[in-house]
């Protein structure tokens, strides 16, 4: 894949030689999130980071993805304080503000949206999430995740075993890091979801496409020997009402006792954040934060790898980042993790 100018706004776009590509750069990157070295390869380069939808992990993460880069960042934040609350077009708003930057990131409630305002802009878009449709970046970080979790164990992706569970329709993490893992072979995929929340047929269909065993079921008991467990939120955004998505907070909860009862000792946890930490929903539990396979909080650092990776692939710079280096002169306890 040639990605100078590209637009990433699908996981339909990847092969395993592309994401192998893209995860050897984030690799590279490491010593610039860890701030034990600096470069300046995007310096004067402007980010339009467009969020039309909530978001702080996403938004924040490609923000600071750019700016460790050298570059500057300039933000909209919600559908009311932008021009389409007017009813301007998604081609004209792209047509502008592309003029205004070199890369664009952007989130929007409305499935295919990103697809349809990258026609108009002038530069490339990165697609930050669109409904509950996709969300590129997310399921490369968690793929890179899941690679590293599992080269720690002396496991590989092809050939493993993954549980994904809780609100797997609208859960649009799960439908791209699922249409990715069918790059892979031989891979065991779980999905446990209240039978109203099942994985959508076209994402089954790509599955069971590439050759992969798939069980889905309303019960969290046979999937004792996962090597992944891939917990979702419920997406209240996506009920027509808070008292409909309320009917299935809590029954797919993972704490303690049931990933005890449930998985074996390395079974690695991962979650898409935000996790609902109400009590009434809590589906990851807190008793879970010091576990060492509590993957969460390493799958949000990778997140800024991942999305330094494309910017610099997407802007061409991508073999010209260590010729930009420069010291680090404040202190930060980042670099001794």
């Amino acid at each position: 894949m040639n990605f100078t100018g590209a637009n990433i706004l699908s996981v339909e776009q990847f092969h395993r030689d592309s994401i192998e590509q893209i995860f050897e750069v984030a690799d590279r990157m490491l010593p610039y999130a860890r701030r034990q070295k600096r470069t300046r390869v995007l310096d004067g380069a402007i980010l339009g980071n467009l969020f039309f939808e909530p978001s702080t992990r996403t938004r924040v993460s490609f923000g600071t993805a750019f700016n460790l880069l050298g570059g500057e960042v300039r933000e909209t934040t919600g559908m009311e304080s932008s021009a389409l609350a007017k009813g301007e077009s998604l081609y004209d708003t792209a047509r502008v503000l592309s003029s205004y930057s070199d890369v664009i990131a952007m989130r929007h409630p409305k499935s295919g949206s990103v697809a349809e305002f990258a026609q108009g802009s002038r530069v490339p878009v990165i697609n930050g999430g669109d409904g509950a449709n996709e969300h590129p970046t997310q399921a490369l970080l968690d793929l890179y995740t899941i690679k590293k979790e599992l080269a720690y164990h002396g496991h590989s992706v092809d050939g493993m075993h993954i549980c994904m569970m809780g609100d797997l329709k609208f859960g649009r993490t799960v439908h791209s890091l699922s249409r990715l893992l069918a790059l892979y072979d031989n891979i065991r995929f779980t999905l446990i979801s209240p039978r109203e929340l099942m994985m959508p047929d076209s994402v089954l269909a790509v599955i069971e496409k590439a050759g992969h065993e798939v069980t889905v079921t309303d019960q969290v008991s046979g999937s004792s020997d996962a090597d992944i467990v891939y917990q979702t939120r419920i997406q209240q955004e996506r009920f027509t009402s808070p008292a409909e998505a309320d009917q299935y907070r809590g029954k797919f909860r993972l704490n303690s006792e049931i990933y005890t009862r449930h998985y074996k000792p390395n079974t690695v946890i991962m979650h898409p954040l935000p996790r609902d930490s109400r009590a009434e929903a809590n589906e990851l539990d807190n008793d879970l934060n010091q576990h060492p396979n509590l993957a969460i909080f390493r799958q949000a650092d990778n997140g800024v790898l991942i999305r330094m990776a494309l910017f610099a692939l997407t802007l061409g710079v991508a073999d010209q980042v260590e010729k930009y280096e420069c010291e680090v002169n404040w202190y930060s306890d980042k670099r001794n993790v």
